[in-house]
């Protein structure tokens, strides 16, 4: 079947950066072929996957689907850069780059300390950053909020539980923005030398974090920082040097980029959708499902990659052993299967079975962090808002895995607060 649609138009970042997730090509997959050969002209073969039920079952079986080759599909250009960087950083493991049961040992490593009770404790730091971020736009005016509240928010809160200065707050956002827009000319190490910038940049992840982390060891104190910088196995070692620093690197910048970026696009989706931010400034139990809601609706974590072990057959189809899957999350948390109404955005959802944190053995460690961070800074927006409204054209960042606005101009009123 022929589609309107090209491979590119479904996985390079530079589409994603002038149209956003292409969720017409996504729906006509659902119907026509949930399980779509690709071939790209930038990247190897692969299938994407856009079913909700389809995602489910290939997340569930890691022993068929691995993780292990990496979460992302890998285009011709950035795998020449990976061969030459010979940096620790091009070496870094995180645990979304492993299968079980070496991926359950890792994860035991930190998963204590984001549980939902250890998480509860957050409560007042979480209400307290949002609280300042909102002070900090005066009674009205004008800004870019993913400048002024998106990034600065999730980056507060992140600087609090690993135990950073505001200092090494900048340096972490510079950092993050750099790896995750790697493609937008506008977010990326500078240099004609791609090669070279990041390497340079890979460097510079290595420098911050061992830095942090011969502290911890000589001063640990009560934080996330220090916790992972003396981590033990289940056997009792040490954790190895390259899955601390994947460790590191993965708090980093999941930790405060998805946020980000779930938080930016869920307020331009209420700013596009009035009666929906009415709803929630007039009754702000409606925070949680907002939240909820907004996570489907933006995907941060745009797609995962499965590398297949095994030969499978799937839809009818012989898949072979090597070949590579790209499962659409943002295409899952639109399946009309599943959700009703799928394109209305709607936060009193019930039931909202979205994706938007993974499934199954790589469920988003730091979910429940995420969900509190978002929550406290919508329910701050709903106190305070008198009236918000767009100010301008939002811009999208040149990325394909971790996608969402580069900028979002608003114009708004604040009400005083005691």
């Amino acid at each position: 079947m022929q589609f309107d649609f090209t491979a590119d138009d479904l996985i390079a970042s530079k589409n994603y950066g002038v149209a956003g997730q292409p969720h017409d090509a996504w729906t006509q997959l659902r119907k026509h072929a949930p399980l779509y050969y690709c071939e790209s002209s930038e990247f190897p073969p692969f299938y994407a996957v856009t079913r909700h039920a389809d995602i489910v079952k290939i997340s569930s079986k890691p022993g068929i689907f691995s993780n292990s080759k990496g979460p992302t599909l890998v285009s011709f250009e950035q795998e020449a850069r990976r061969v030459a960087d010979s940096t620790s950083f091009g070496s870094m493991r995180t645990i979304i780059e492993m299968d079980p049961p070496e991926h359950r040992d890792f994860r035991k490593v930190a998963s204590g300390f984001f549980t939902p009770r250890s998480i509860r404790r957050l409560d007042d730091i979480v209400s307290r950053c949002a609280r300042e971020q909102v002070d900090k736009l005066g009674r009205e005016g004008e800004c870019d909020f993913v400048e002024q509240i998106a990034q600065r928010h999730p980056l507060r809160v992140l600087g609090t539980l690993l135990g950073v200065g505001r200092e090494e707050e900048e340096t972490m956002l510079r950092l993050t923005q750099e790896l995750f827009g790697s493609e937008d000319p506008d977010l990326q190490r500078k240099g004609e030398d791609r090669k070279a910038a990041t390497a340079a940049l890979g460097a510079d992840f290595i420098n911050l974090f061992t830095r942090i982390i011969q502290d911890r060891r000589a001063h640990p104190r009560d934080d996330l920082a220090s916790m992972l910088a003396n981590a033990r196995m289940p056997n009792g070692e040490p954790m190895p040097p390259i899955e601390t620093y994947g460790y590191f690197l993965l708090v980093f910048t999941a930790g405060h980029d998805t946020t980000r970026n779930a938080i930016a696009s869920g307020m331009r989706a209420l700013l596009e959708n009035p009666d929906q931010l009415k709803k929630l400034c007039e009754d702000h139990s409606l925070a949680r499902s907002t939240v909820e809601e907004v996570v489907r609706w933006t995907t941060p974590v745009n797609y995962m990659k499965r590398v297949l072990l095994q030969d499978v057959e799937l839809h009818g189809k012989k898949l072979r052993a090597g070949e590579q899957l790209a499962m659409f999350y943002a295409s899952a948390n639109r399946d009309e299967d599943v959700f009703d109404d799928p394109f209305t955005f709607d936060i009193t959802r019930d039931p909202n079975p979205h994706l938007g944190f993974g499934t199954g053995e790589h469920f988003c460690l730091g979910a429940h962090v995420a969900r509190l961070s978002s929550r406290a800074l919508f329910l701050e927006l709903a106190r305070r808002i008198e009236w918000m409204e767009p100010a301008g054209t939002p811009s999208h960042i040149a990325s394909s895995f971790v996608v969402g606005l580069k900028t979002l101009p608003i114009r708004y009123r604040l009400r005083k607060v005691a």
